[in-house]
């Protein structure tokens, strides 16, 4: 009687007809379809009601409780095919199967039995007994199904891991951090189908967590990490934690990489696709993580205030600092961004990137040169910009070396163009972006930056416009950097190339940079050079070998390490002060003030007029350096055809 009333339920007749379909399906597909899953689940729901009743009469079921079983398998079958309908308890693959599967099959049959209960209160009071379900058989029946469910899934998950990575070599992996993270982290790596992963262990520095196991898997607090890693000997760990302290990660990589262990980062939460970790998207740990800092504090309230309505110019916004400058810039409530540079595809390339990411924003990008005055003049009259970032430069160390009149006809005279049509327009602000290689130069390229600054804190003090110069050192992954060069020769097989066992370098993240060029184009009001706080010195020889390390490769075995010489100009260790200067604070802990010579009016004049006369008269390479000396006696030129003008 029951199964009359079943066949004349249309959409379950379309599911039983769809089920049949699915049975001639290719069985080598990856993984069982769903549907398939749910008649395999009401089978064993069917199967669990019938152990119920066995269970609960001793194994001899009365038969004033044998008649109306069909009706009520019917029924309990109806009830459980919505309950996992709405609950999704199939939709899980079997081979992924995870504690969230586990919790959608207990509230799908919670859900179910909860209706049974009510119903058996209805036909109690109101309906025919034929519906009772002895309140044992209901409790019985989740537990059964419920139980079978879960182990169903288990031996899937359990039979594929055996058949499909029998034969592949087993990776030993830890993970830090056994929060949502971690546990999502262990689900991705199980699901590679190309490496076999073994978790030993979760590591995590909240105490309370130690001790646990999640997903069957230990946690330990992260102070036996170490001790574990002697005894154990993984192959791989996964940072798998967000909110960690960068002195903290910095410290776990070092130990990992000293033990040979390669390091793997998960991304963010909010960069998962769909709200999904894949394992694409586990990368290994880069350079930038073992120089990374506690991140900056930016005064929003101050930038925004200062940045809402404005104009925007910035030069060079092709260049790394330019176009992350315009990245944060653009979050901003501004009137309008100007994207102005002479390299046409880069120019293109952030077209392509705004057009993208910021379609309603209002920016512009212009192509055009800074050495070309007639060009500036106009875009000056059409937009009258209010605050101008200048990172247009030539910066290439021994480039410039080798062509002075190129460092000077772009980073003194575009300079000195930019600056001078601000002043005509009466520009807010003018804010520079300068280099750590103007202080005591040893090069072109850092004494030509040393002449802009002095150019332009001449012109503040005449002007209206504020003139403010920031200063820092080398930038994480910018164009010309050691960094992308490094990664070019890893790929290539080597060798890496150093200058010198001895040289170091000041190192800065591109956003970290472009954050205090902001907060102290804030803050300045006109004639300041701002120096900010690198940190400590980096030896790059070091940088390198810890680049190999995070390859995976061995120093000497797989890759080697050339020393060239020192280039043209280059300098053994960097400055951001001379021994003349001295800086005084500002409210933010890693901006200070430097305290440097001021110069005469004409004595500017003079020094910036000949040197461009030199320029234009075509004069020898020698001519134009002994005029920039001049200006600037503490250039000293090192390793370079130079030196004997000093």
């Amino acid at each position: 009687m029951g199964f009359e009333y079943l066949k004349r339920i249309k959409w379950i007749k379309s599911f039983c007809t769809f089920v049949h379909k699915t049975e001639r399906m290719d069985v080598k597909k990856s993984d069982i379809p769903r549907k398939v899953v749910l008649l395999i689940d009401l089978i064993l729901v069917s199967f669990s009601l019938v152990v119920s009743y066995l269970l609960r009469f001793n194994f001899d079921i009365p038969e004033v409780e044998l008649k109306p079983l069909p009706l009520i398998l019917v029924y309990i079958l109806l009830i459980k095919l919505i309950a996992f309908g709405v609950g999704k308890s199939y939709a899980g693959m079997m081979r992924y199967a995870s504690l969230h599967d586990a919790a959608r099959i207990l509230l799908a049959n919670l859900a179910a039995a909860i209706i049974f209960i009510i119903t058996n209160l209805f036909t109690f009071f109101v309906g025919p007994s034929i519906f009772f379900i002895p309140f044992s058989i209901i409790v019985i029946e989740f537990l059964t199904s419920t139980i079978s469910m879960l182990a169903l899934r288990l031996v899937a998950k359990m039979t594929y891991i055996e058949l499909n990575w029998r034969e592949k070599e087993q990776s030993y992996v830890l993970i830090f951090g056994a929060g949502e993270a971690g546990i999502v982290t262990k689900q991705a790596l199980e699901r590679d189908a190309g490496m076999r992963y073994k978790i030993l262990a979760f590591f995590d520095d909240d105490p309370k967590k130690s001790g646990k196991r999640v997903e069957m898997v230990p946690v330990l607090e992260s102070k036996e990490l170490e001790g574990f890693i002697d005894s154990n000997k993984p192959d791989l760990m996964v940072l798998a934690v967000q909110n960690i302290p960068p002195a903290r990660k910095q410290e776990i990589i070092e130990l990992c990489l000293n033990h040979d262990i390669k390091v793997l980062n998960v991304p963010p939460v909010n960069q998962w696709i769909n709200g999904q970790l894949s394992l694409n998207q586990i990368k290994t740990v880069k350079i930038e993580d073992l120089l990374e800092r506690d991140p900056i504090k930016l005064d929003e309230k101050i930038v925004k205030k200062e940045l809402t309505g404005k104009t925007i110019l910035i030069t060079g916004a092709a260049g790394s600092i330019g176009s992350e400058l315009a990245r944060q810039v653009i979050k901003y409530p501004v009137g309008k961004v100007l994207l102005f540079d002479n390299a046409e595809s880069p120019l293109y390339h952030i077209e392509l990137e705004f057009t993208a990411k910021y379609p309603n924003l209002p920016y512009q990008i212009i192509l055009g040169d800074i050495r070309n005055k007639t060009r500036l003049r106009k875009l000056f009259s059409e937009h009258h910009p209010h605050i101008v970032y200048h990172a247009a430069a030539y910066k290439h160390v021994p480039m410039m070396e080798a062509y002075p009149n190129e460092a000077i006809s772009v980073n003194v005279e575009g300079t000195k163009n930019l600056a001078d049509i601000a002043v005509e327009f009466n520009t807010e602000k003018f804010i520079m972006i300068s280099s750590d290689k103007a202080v005591n130069p040893t090069n072109v390229m850092g004494a030509s930056k040393r002449i802009a600054e002095i150019y332009i804190q001449n012109l503040n003090k005449q002007y209206i416009t504020k003139f403010i110069t920031t200063r820092f050192g080398n930038v994480l992954g910018s164009n010309g950097s050691v960094i992308p060069l490094f990664k070019k020769q890893i790929e290539k097989g080597g060798p890496i190339t150093v200058t010198d066992p001895n040289v170091t370098r000041f190192f800065m993240t591109i956003p970290e940079a472009c954050q205090l060029v902001l907060d102290a184009g804030c803050m300045g009001n006109g004639g300041e050079i701002f120096v900010f706080d690198m940190g400590k010195s980096v030896k790059v020889v070091d940088l390198a070998k810890k680049m190999i390390k995070l390859s995976g490769l061995e120093l000497g075995k797989d890759i080697q390490i050339v020393f060239t010489g020192l280039r043209p100009g280059e300098k053994l260790y960097e400055e951001l002060l001379n021994n003349e200067e001295n800086v005084m604070p500002t409210h933010h802990a890693k901006i200070l003030i430097g305290k440097v010579r001021l110069y005469e009016n004409n004595e500017v004049n003079l020094g910036v007029g000949s040197l461009i006369n030199a320029l234009h008269s075509e004069d020898k390479d020698d001519q134009i350096v002994k005029l920039m000396k001049n200006l600037v006696p503490e250039f000293k030129s090192a390793n370079s055809r130079f030196e004997l003008l000093d």
